[in-house]
């Protein structure tokens, strides 16, 4: 994991009672996402996320279902990221290691880092650059992890290689009153209504927040992976 110092984020969107910008704490943050191989250990030392034994509750049929077996990873390289996982399934990964998963905020205050800059959203070139990588096709075989050039905190693959898990992956898309309400768990299975956007040049963005205002807490896609996070301590 890599440091990213604190900052602001331009939410795309907000409540109209709500700030422009959001504080971002300093956190940690996976240099890659997690790989095949680090999940197959995951799910060795926790036999319940193996694929013959995962309840339905926690993920669909598709899990795991590019392995060989639960424990073998058959054609599934062991440095491509894994896919096919559900958000219970990468929650219940990062405490095993003694992580979390990354909120909504903090990825996408990292996913707008440049190869230079902390926030690279004026850069015309930098935002071509991800859409393009955004809307690449996804028929072929995955990439392997760290083969893209790492951003200004020193972070991969964030554009392009597979879409990921948020801790609250689609409370961007429910209503004020929504996040105000005591059963927000219910944010985890469906979106709600969408509220005005702030931003209209980032078209990426729009892109990843619908992918995950459509998402379930048990849905597992071909290419839909995850990274862990880590709080740090409060100053003393």
């Amino acid at each position: 994991m890599v440091k990213v110092e604190g900052g602001t984020y331009g939410a795309l969107y907000r409540a109209p009672d709500e700030p422009s910008r959001i504080s971002v704490d300093a956190f940690l943050m996976a240099v890659d996402p997690v790989t095949n191989q680090q999940f197959l250990d995951f799910v060795m030392e926790n036999p319940k996320w193996r694929r013959s034994n995962v309840s339905p509750l926690f993920a669909s049929e598709a899990y795991l279902h590019h392995w060989a077996s639960d424990s073998t990873l058959g054609v599934a390289h062991p440095e491509q990221p894994v896919t096919n996982v559900s958000w219970f399934a990468a929650q219940a990964y990062a405490r095993w290691a003694d992580a979390r998963l990354p909120t909504v905020a903090e990825w996408e205050y990292v996913a707008g880092a440049s190869s230079t800059s902390a926030d690279g959203r004026s850069d015309p070139e930098f935002l071509a650059g991800v859409l393009s990588a955004t809307n690449a096709p996804g028929g072929g075989p995955l990439g392997l992890t760290g083969n893209s050039p790492a951003n200004y905190w020193g972070i991969r693959d964030m554009h392009g290689l597979v879409w990921e898990w948020t801790s609250d992956f689609n409370s961007a898309l429910v209503t004020g009153e929504s996040r105000g309400d005591s059963g927000l768990d219910r944010k985890l299975f469906c979106g709600a209504g969408v509220i005005g956007a702030s931003d209209f040049t980032d078209y990426a963005a729009f892109l990843r927040f619908s992918y995950r205002g459509g998402l379930s807490a048990s849905y597992a896609g071909s290419r839909l992976g995850f990274r862990i996070a880590r709080s740090l301590p409060p100053p003393s």
